[in-house]
């Protein structure tokens, strides 16, 4: 079974088309380095929820939207070795924490393994 990578940050509206940008240049540096497919998705109808919500774990601030997104792999070891290959890729190389388009201290990410796909 696949690997997952999965990952949700809060993006100001006013960075999408940056934010797509940059996702699409390391969606080909993932998939360079063994990644299966790479989603991305701009959140269209997100509850801000009373208890819990997807804006609320990201602590989205007025002008944000959530971005869920997620990078299959054909295993564990896959996405470790890519997912060092990729940090390592000179394309990702004048990328910083600061010049994301988001705030990366407010993203959750995780990797998961896939118990049923149908």
């Amino acid at each position: 079974m696949p690997y997952v990578d999965g990952y949700i940050i809060a993006v100001p509206r006013e960075k999408k088309s940056e934010y797509m940008k940059i996702a699409k240049e390391s969606a080909i540096v993932f998939k360079d380095h063994g990644a299966l497919s790479v989603v991305e998705n701009w959140a269209d109808d997100v509850p801000a929820g009373e208890v819990t919500s997807l804006p609320m774990a990201v602590k989205c601030e007025e002008g944000e939207d959530v971005v869920f997104s997620w990078i299959v792999w054909p295993s564990r070891e896959a996405r470790d070795a890519g997912n060092q290959a990729a940090m390592e890729d000179p394309r990702f190389e004048d990328w910083s924490p600061n010049s994301m388009p988001f705030d990366g201290k407010r993203m959750i990410y995780g990797g998961f393994t896939t118990i049923v796909e149908v």
